[in-house]
């Protein structure tokens, strides 16, 4: 004989304390719920509406620079603590815990070109017009003590970007030619030249070491081994590029800055084709930073504003801009990958939220639980018409809303042009070639 019996565990409907909210048993067959994607798609809907409500990036501004800010550089160990150089050749330290500056230095005559910070963090180095490389302790002078450099290295030419080796003791400067030197030494370990132009900036990438990568004054981006003291191979573009930034996730890829608005993400190993060109900017890109993850990156303009831009994505995800920033200088991501520093024209360093409408501070459990279930409804309903638009919508100042539409006439206008010309010629003697090609010129090896 079969007896059925009815099996209930109290753990699925008692509360443990009163405090506990009341468990409700449901029965998931869509069947009985005929309205639950209308009704997602609402809640999808006031969830977009509510992050562009929130959406209230700008945090604080750090002023104290009696000059244009050139040049930023992150701690290596403390998330809080950040190193500015100015156009007057002041270097501050600031405590962005606290928004306050805790040192001030006269390091240079002239500009500050260049600020980077020793791996271990115990140390900063700082490039200038003075042609010297300085070396400073991070930790400011004890009591009755003269703030002076640990050491000084005067060279011939003026250098105009420096970085330090992720692991060794070692680190490359920019100028004339790529010089990478050893700290204990006053000359360098070997000089570096392809071409004759003037280098603005190198950077050693983070996870393969030993290739560093520069860009130079004619139109070239260089890569170097540091093994074999050699250039390996360069790219030429069209117009001159600004500064590069590896990712600090995949060891091959770099992202390019441009003075023709644009931004080229490139893989080393195929550099005749650019992985991504993004295009956003109406201005010259003057400098570019990774996000700690590689997922995404924050470029700096000309045209007063900065934007964050997904790697994989043509188009930026957020555009910001106040009313008082000039000119944008230097950028860079935080470690802890959820705020944006950048340092501007108008002597200000500013910083930002990486997620324009992310709550800061500590998120009770349910608050959490909330986010995440928004998080997903908006990216199961991202491509709906209403919601994509009001995603997607970002007010603009005048100048840069106007250079955008002047700028996609003259893009239809080409476009136009080449259908045009394609048309009216004979088959197979107009080539079409796509926008990822149209803006390399060639590859030397």
């Amino acid at each position: 004989m079969k007896v059925k019996m009815l099996s209930r565990n109290p753990d699925n409907y008692v509360r443990e304390t009163k405090l506990d909210l009341q468990r409700v048993p449901r029965n998931y067959d869509p069947t009985l719920h005929p309205f639950e994607v209308p009704r997602e798609y609402v809640r999808a809907l006031n969830a977009t509406k509510l992050e562009r409500v929130f959406a209230k990036p700008f945090l604080a501004s750090l002023d104290g620079h009696r000059d244009g800010v050139n040049c930023l550089a992150k701690h290596p160990k403390s998330l809080a603590t950040v190193l500015s150089g100015a156009c007057d050749g002041e270097v501050r330290i600031w405590n962005l815990t606290k928004r306050k500056c805790i040192r001030t230095i006269q390091a240079h005559e002239g500009f500050v070109r260049g600020i980077c910070t020793r791996f271990c963090g115990t140390s900063f180095f700082t490039v200038g017009d003075d042609k010297t490389v300085k070396q400073w302790k991070m930790d400011g002078p004890g009591y009755g003590e003269e703030e002076e450099p640990l050491h000084t290295i005067l060279g011939k030419t003026v250098y105009t970007g420096i970085d330090h080796h992720w692991k060794e003791a070692v680190f490359a400067t920019c100028g004339q030619q790529v010089d990478i030197w050893d700290e204990q030494r006053t000359s360098p370990i070997c000089s570096m030249t392809w071409g004759f132009d003037s280098i603005s900036s190198v950077k050693f990438n983070p996870i393969e070491t030993f290739l560093l990568g520069s860009c130079a004054s004619d139109r070239n981006i260089v890569l170097y081994d540091m093994r074999q003291a050699t250039p390996l191979k360069k790219v030429i573009l069209d117009m001159r590029t600004n500064t590069i930034c590896w990712n600090p996730m995949e060891a091959f890829i770099f992202t390019a800055a441009n003075e023709d608005y644009n931004l080229y993400t490139f893989d080393m190993r195929a550099l005749d084709t650019p992985v991504m060109v993004h295009m956003d900017h109406v201005s010259a890109v003057l400098d570019v930073d990774y996000s700690p993850t590689g997922k995404e990156f924050v470029s700096a303009s000309f045209d007063k504003s900065i934007r964050i831009f997904p790697v994989d994505k043509s188009r930026s995800r957020e555009v910001y801009h106040t009313k008082r920033m000039q000119h944008v200088i230097c950028v860079k991501w935080t470690s802890d990958s959820k705020y944006i520093m950048c340092g501007s024209d108008e002597m200000n360093i500013r910083l930002w939220k990486a997620n324009a409408s992310e709550k800061l501070g500590v998120l009770t459990s349910r608050e959490k639980a909330a986010k995440d279930y928004n998080q997903k409804l908006k990216e199961k309903f991202q491509h709906h018409p209403h919601i994509k638009r009001i995603a997607r919508h970002r007010h603009l100042p005048k100048s840069i809303y106007s250079q955008i539409q002047e700028q996609r006439i003259m893009r239809e206008a080409r476009r136009r042009k080449e259908v045009n010309r394609l048309k009216h010629s004979k088959p197979g003697s107009v080539s079409i070639v796509s926008e990822k090609k149209k803006h390399i010129v060639a590859v030397v090896k």
